[in-house]
């Protein structure tokens, strides 16, 4: 044979060599020749190429919030650049579902402040979801530490694994020959950028229940959202009752009937004050009272059962966007898409009978009450919901897709 073929091929080989070295997965083995140089992060910069760097991690875990935000629900999940990186990763990772054809992101989309226009969300295999997408803003800063519209799940950690168990959400509920929570971890665990990053964030490779729901809340509970009018408005006064000097008149006139609680003429009449919307949804967060009862929105879509345990609902913050665009349908049913329309609910609350659960808030004698809004009313605290919109939570890189290709 030719020598300088012999040294072609020899030279092939030992490039084609390097190049698996290159790509060689750390967790399993080490390589020998120190004049190789492994990348430990190969197959994560394959998935996400730069949007995703050890090097140069996002800041998660250090955002600026207004002093006047206090509640914190993080509990001993304190967030980390490194957990809520992974968080992301799997918010966006189609993996998580049976037949990978949804994620997290399926239904809660950046774009509408991390819920969805429609009014059930797709799940696999045709699935649909049984109410709407919830709005995930400012998660941390709420009160209400219990997930889901009924409350079912007791924190933000046990939620984020309770949709991929769910048999038409995600898929992997043991159900009718698929399979469960257990199948899904060794699906994760072989996956490539997976052990480069579990690696990176626990020191080995395992893939636990814990693991993604600390993660998945991190990474949720880093979407915030404090740069809306409103904001501007209240870093410029001492607290929320005093006029804004930002605002317009009807905003400010829709701010105090907001805040202000109704008087009634004890039959469930407004007869002073304001509408006392403050008085479920509390400013500076707007997120729902922990102590709330449902209100007066019974049933599940598309069915005629009476439902009155979904008594919880997202911050009303980025109901809107800045240009006053409704993200979403409002209420778990998503009959409402208007704010008139909510108000309308309000103005005259149904006496449905078999609502035992009605919050005493909007009864009297039990009976719902009526606020008698004005027109002038109505469009005061429309204006004023609207200035509750931000614009970055739309277009910040941190929580967008980070994938290159899906």
């Amino acid at each position: 044979m030719n020598k300088g073929i012999k040294y072609t091929a020899a030279y092939f080989l030992l490039i084609g060599i390097i190049s698996s070295c290159t790509k060689m997965d750390m967790t399993s083995s080490t390589n020998p020749t120190s004049s190789i140089i492994i990348d430990p992060f190969y197959y994560t910069k394959e998935s996400f190429g730069t949007n995703i760097d050890f090097a140069s991690l996002n800041n998660y875990a250090n955002q600026a919030k207004p002093n006047y935000i206090t509640n914190d629900n993080s509990g001993g999940n304190t967030i980390t650049d490194a957990k809520a990186t992974l968080g992301r990763v799997l918010f966006y990772d189609k993996n998580l579902s049976i037949n990978n054809t949804v994620s997290c992101s399926s239904c809660h989309k950046q774009a509408f402040a991390f819920s969805d226009t429609s009014l059930k969300s797709d799940g696999v295999l045709d699935g649909l979801t049984v109410r709407h997408s919830m709005r995930l803003i400012n998660a941390r800063f709420a009160n209400e530490s219990k997930f889901f519209w009924n409350e079912r799940a007791a924190s933000l950690e046990i939620q984020t694994t309770m949709p991929i168990q769910d048999h038409a959400e995600m898929g992997f509920s043991g159900l009718n020959g698929r399979g469960n929570l257990d199948t899904l971890l060794k699906k994760l665990s072989v996956i490539k950028y997976y052990k480069e990053i579990f690696k990176k964030v626990y020191g080995d490779t395992v893939v636990t229940e814990p693991r993604l729901q600390e993660s998945l809340a991190q990474f949720v509970r880093s979407i915030q959202s404090f740069d809306s009018k409103f904001d501007v408005g209240r870093s410029l006064v001492n607290n929320e009752a005093t006029p804004f000097p930002n605002y317009t008149a009807l905003e400010n006139a829709g701010k105090n009937l907001y805040l202000t609680p109704p008087v009634f003429d004890g039959k469930g009449n407004r007869i002073a004050g304001g509408i006392g919307c403050n008085g479920c949804h509390r400013a500076p967060e707007f997120d729902i009272d922990p102590n709330t009862k449902n209100n007066g929105i019974v049933g599940i879509i598309g069915s005629l059962a009476i439902e009155t345990n979904d008594t919880r609902a997202p911050s009303l913050r980025d109901l809107v966007k800045a240009d006053g665009t409704i993200n979403s349908p409002m209420m778990h049913t998503g009959q409402f898409t208007t704010i008139e329309a909510v108000l309308g609910h309000y103005n005259n609350i149904p006496n449905l009978g078999g609502n035992s659960n009605l919050d005493g808030r909007l009864k009297a004698d039990g009976v719902g009450n009526k606020l008698n809004l004005t027109p002038t009313e109505i469009t005061q605290v429309v204006a004023f919901i609207k200035t509750l919109g931000g614009t970055n939570v739309y277009i910040d890189k941190r929580w967008s897709n980070p994938f290159l290709v899906q």
